[in-house]
Formats: C-alpha cells, sequence, structure tokens
C-alpha cells in the first residue's frame, strides 16, 4: 500500500510542474514567475487639479489606468497611485514632488515637460521618470541623450509641439482669413516656449501677420488677461500648450466667447468645451501610449533605455456652433478636412 501512495503522490508531483511549465511557456518567459512583485509598485503624481476624484474624471488618466490594464497591471494588486495636487497653484509643484521621492516612491508620472519635469528632475536623478505629454524637444534642451536612447531617468511621449505651432497659425488663418493681429496666450511659470516661440515668429513673419504676447500664470489671471487681449482689438487667439489650460477648459473656452475671440487651441478638450478649433494629438491615446512604458520599467528595464514616442495621429477639431455665436465662416474645405466637428 505504501508503495502505491508513493507511485501516486510521484505521479502528481510530475503533473504539477508540467502544469507550472506550460504557465511559465504560456508567458513567452522564463522569467515570467519572478516577475511577480513581492508588493504593489508605488507611482508618484503631482497634477495640477484639486482631488482624486477631479482627477479620475479626466480622460487622459481614465487611458492611462486603462493602458495599464492592458498591459496586465492591477491598480491595487500590482501597483498603487501616491497622489498629490496643486490645486492650481504651479508654485506647489516643488514641494509636492519633493514628498514624493523622500517617500521612496518606485516611479514618478510627470504630466508634462516644462516646470513640473524641471522640478522633478530637480529631486531625483534615480526614481524612473514617464512624461505622457512633453511639449519641449528635450534633445535641444539638455534633458535626454537622443529620443532613441534617452539615457538617464526619463522616457515617455513627445507632442512635437514647436512643429505644431505653425500648422496652428495656417489653420487658424483659413478659418479667419481676414485676421491680421494675432494675439498669443501662454505660461510663462509652465515653460519658456523657446522653440514654440521660434517656430511661431518665423511662420508670422511669412504669413504677414503681428503677434501681440499675453502671459497668464494662474487661474485668476485668466479673466484679466482676455479682458486685456479684447481692450487690444486683436483679431483671432493663439494658446500654447498648458497643464492649467487642460484643468480650465470650460472657464477659458467661454472666456474667449464671451469676448468673441476666435481661438486656436492645442487640444481638443477646448473646442469640446465651446472654444472655436484646435490641433493637435490625442492626448488621451498619449497617456495609454504611455502605460507600455510604465509597465515596461515595473518589470525592470530602465527609463533611459527606452525610446522617447511620438505620435503619428492628429486631430483638427472645429465646433461648428462656437463658429456660428463668432460670426465665423468656416470654408467648407477646412469642414472636410475636420477629424471632428462639434455641434
Amino acid at each position: 500500500m505504501d508503495g502505491i501512495e508513493r507511485g501516486i503522490r510521484a505521479k502528481l508531483r510530475r503533473a504539477v510542474g508540467s502544469i507550472v511549465l506550460m504557465m511559465i511557456a504560456a508567458t513567452g518567459t522564463a522569467d515570467a514567475l519572478a516577475q511577480i512583485p513581492a508588493r504593489p509598485a508605488r507611482i508618484g503624481f503631482v497634477g495640477p487639479g484639486f482631488d482624486e476624484s477631479h482627477m479620475r474624471s479626466y480622460s487622459i488618466w481614465r487611458s492611462l489606468l486603462a493602458g495599464l490594464a492592458n498591459q496586465g497591471l492591477v491598480e491595487g494588486r500590482d501597483f498603487t497611485l501616491d497622489l498629490r495636487f496643486t490645486e492650481g497653484r504651479p508654485e506647489r509643484f516643488e514641494p509636492l514632488t519633493q514628498e514624493l521621492v523622500k517617500s521612496s516612491v518606485d516611479l514618478l508620472v510627470v504630466g508634462a515637460c516644462g516646470a513640473p519635469l524641471d522640478v522633478a528632475r530637480r529631486a531625483t536623478q534615480t526614481i524612473p521618470i514617464v512624461v505622457p505629454t512633453c511639449n519641449d524637444d528635450l534633445v535641444e534642451l539638455g534633458v535626454v541623450k537622443s529620443f532613441s536612447h534617452p539615457g538617464g531617468n526619463i522616457t515617455g511621449m513627445s507632442k512635437q509641439t514647436p512643429q505644431l505651432t505653425t500648422k496652428r497659425l495656417e489653420l487658424l488663418l483659413q478659418a479667419v482669413p481676414e485676421a491680421k493681429r494675432i494675439a498669443v496666450l501662454w505660461n510663462p511659470a509652465y515653460s519658456e516656449f523657446k522653440a514654440d516661440w521660434r517656430e511661431l515668429r518665423g511662420a508670422a513673419r511669412v504669413l504677414g501677420v503681428t503677434l501681440a504676447s499675453f502671459e497668464f500664470r494662474h487661474a485668476e489671471d485668466l479673466e484679466p488677461v482676455f479682458d486685456a487681449i479684447a481692450s487690444e482689438r486683436l483679431d483671432a487667439l493663439l494658446m500654447f500648450s498648458d497643464q492649467l489650460a487642460y484643468i480650465f477648459a470650460p472657464r477659458i473656452a467661454k472666456l474667449a466667447q464671451e469676448r468673441r475671440l476666435p481661438t486656436m487651441f492645442a487640444f481638443r478638450e477646448l473646442p469640446d468645451a465651446g472654444g472655436l478649433m484646435s490641433y493637435g494629438p490625442n492626448l488621451p491615446g498619449m497617456w495609454r501610449q504611455s502605460a507600455t512604458h510604465i509597465a515596461r520599467i515595473l518589470r525592470g528595464e530602465k527609463a533611459g533605455d527606452l525610446p522617447i514616442e511620438q505620435p503619428t495621429l492628429f486631430e483638427l477639431v472645429i465646433n461648428r456652433k462656437a463658429a456660428s455665436d463668432l460670426g465665423v465662416k468656416i470654408p467648407q474645405s477646412l469642414l472636410w478636412r475636420a477629424d471632428a466637428v462639434v455641434d
């Protein structure tokens, strides 16, 4: 009887071993079991919003979490989010980022380049940083060695914003061909936008239009600066990409409508909120794609070895109702080119 039992147990051990080997083979790597973390990785994030429910309401964050789930990473099991919020005050990025670094998070998600990334770079040179939507040329600024081999601890997605600025001006002038004096609204506390200004000024000379710079740094600056733009009786407005513009999209769209300013924005959330038009990459898509960088880092790869990727699809979005309210007649040829028309 003992011999029979020993034989049965040996067969069971061999069967279990075969099942484990098949499971490992199905994952495509013999290291699959070793990749299961002993604890959930802590992902730190400092956002320009107000609280977690506010943050999770945005399509970019829903897309990021969906992208992580698509990579097989489950919130609570494989990672947790350690969140801080500036409540629209850019000066709070630095102390809040330092808090996260001191708490030894495993990875930092930095929403955009410019001031948020500068703060993160000063806080750590070792914790991996993933930037889902970078609007600066990181090679030109000396932040990374190249897009294909960044080096250091930074990777993510680049929006190619400087090259898009010229295209935005051209599209705005197609919608409002009589515009000769263009206001440019931008946030120097977020970025110096050196490359954007260089490209835009060059395009303005070629297109024969005059640019007027208007700055803001906080949400409470928006209404006075829109009043100042309106008092100058400028023909149209072009706005640089900015985190506050994303957070306060409905307010900015309303201000542009009330001041009767045909406005070109950098992302579709503004025309969706009632602004005239936008041209740029799909931000939720970029955040979803950045989940691949996060997953690869959490599984052991180095941020500096992961290429910085760029979007390949760009959206022209036109709000036809906003155009009607502004008295702007959008050419049919431009409407045909639009990827989305908001009615």
